[in-house]
């Protein structure tokens, strides 16, 4: 009740684009797992095959987030956001109905290019309208991301039941209800035309040395949070013998975002600045990944139910210390982001930040497989929990660097109050 309650002291534009947040991920996880299995099982595609058409998915949207902030800077974030969902709309359609490879790579790029129009517009939207409340906004953000990560798969699941293109039509389906609802409800902002051309508006953000530098440093939260699928769950399967451990790592984070996000962020926000809690969250980040690296490389598998609890709780402590975490560094490094540059650069701020950190946490993602295949081989089962570790600690000391340098902007300060429940000044 209490997150109802905040969400409604926002303007309808914030309200309507948390609950898109929270069908976005909905549609999106009840889909995207379980696609793989779809092209390898029921199509009969090689893993080549299948590993280029999901590459180019996530090609589509890491390689042209710049394009969708810069879109939502100069045309608007209320239409791009809208094209987005219309996009991915007809994306995952046409995963439901195509069984052709040209079909299927077609459905990857709109779908991948979708997530790089609405992701960028949407913090921009959201950044712009939430005025000096945007780390709570955020906060209610991770809450609404979180609650759709968690619905997605277990609809997926049941949709499953039926088949594939249950799901994938069913996601399409979600995807167009947020179009027309967004279409119809989403209020339209003022947009100041611009003096200069789209490669001035990159080379003025490229340019900025310290955003860069920034961007650069968050390498380390999103490495560290990927792993919430990736090495935390290889973790929990190692320590019990049994695949479903790996769900017990993610439902530790989605309750723990639940339950905890918001009043941390409310609470945080009012004790010390901002950069200290970034580098506090990376650094309980990295400290996650030490109770699993103790217990790493244990020989044998676990001796009855009781001895695979005791494996595993090191690794659902490890997976709890990293979303906490993450609930402290996210709501601020989204806050700090627009004061970098100018206002109306706040999209293609967005855009290029994503950018920066997505190839960043590409590298660290194979760094961390290289460690895992390295450990497997030699017996060091801690190395790629290790290797976590350092990546959250160089990110953390690299914001308090910048800290100290007094690179980071300070958070906006609103131009007049804001009441309860009242729209944000433009």
């Amino acid at each position: 009740m209490k997150t109802w309650r905040e969400m409604r002291r926002f303007p309808l534009a914030v309200q309507l684009l948390l609950v898109n947040q929270l069908g976005v991920n909905t549609g999106f996880y009840l889909l995207i797992p379980y696609l793989a299995t779809h092209l390898t099982e029921n199509l009969g595609l090689s893993a080549a095959v299948v590993g280029v058409v999901l590459g180019v998915r996530n090609l589509s949207q890491q390689g042209l987030f710049i394009i969708g902030g810069s879109a939502a800077d100069r045309l608007g974030a209320r239409g791009v956001i809208i094209a987005g969902c219309a996009l991915r709309t007809v994306g995952f359609a046409l995963f439901a109905l195509g069984d052709n490879l040209a079909v299927l790579l077609a459905a990857s790029v709109l779908s991948g290019f979708a997530g790089a129009l609405f992701n960028p517009a949407v913090r921009a939207y959201i950044a712009q309208e939430a005025d000096e409340r945007k780390a709570e906004a955020f906060a209610l953000f991770n809450v609404f991301a979180t609650a759709g990560a968690l619905i997605g798969p277990l609809l997926g699941s049941a949709l499953l039941l039926v088949d594939f293109r249950a799901s994938a039509l069913t996601a399409a389906g979600i995807f167009a209800v947020l179009t027309v609802a967004q279409a119809r409800v989403l209020p339209a902002r003022e947009i100041e035309p611009s003096k200069g051309t789209v490669l001035a508006d990159w080379r003025e953000v490229v340019g900025n040395r310290a955003f860069l530098a920034f961007a650069l440093a968050m390498v380390g939260m999103f490495t560290l949070e990927n792993q919430l699928y990736l090495l935390l769950p290889a973790g929990a399967r190692q320590a019990t013998g049994w695949d479903g451990a790996a769900g017990l790592v993610f439902l530790v984070g989605t309750l723990a975002h639940l339950a905890l996000q918001l009043r941390m962020t409310r609470a945080l926000k009012q004790r010390g600045n901002r950069a200290r809690w970034i580098s506090a969250g990376l650094g309980l980040m990295a400290l996650g990944f030490v109770p699993p690296a103790v217990v790493a490389g244990a020989s044998g598998g676990p001796d009855g139910v009781a001895d695979a609890a005791l494996r595993t709780l090191p690794v659902l402590a490890g997976a709890l210390l990293l979303s906490l975490g993450v609930m402290i560094a996210q709501p601020f490094v989204m806050e700090l982001i627009p004061g970098f540059g100018r206002p109306e650069l706040t999209g293609t701020y967005f855009g290029v930040f994503y950018v920066v950190s997505g190839v960043a946490a590409a590298v660290g993602n194979t760094v961390v497989g290289w460690a895992m295949d390295a450990g497997e081989r030699g017996a060091g089962g801690w190395l790629p929990w290790a290797c976590c570790a350092l990546f959250g600690l160089a990110s953390a000391l690299g914001v308090a660097w910048l800290h100290r340098l007094g690179s980071l902007p300070a958070p906006s300060k609103p131009a007049v109050p804001a009441t309860a429940g009242g729209r944000t000044p433009a």
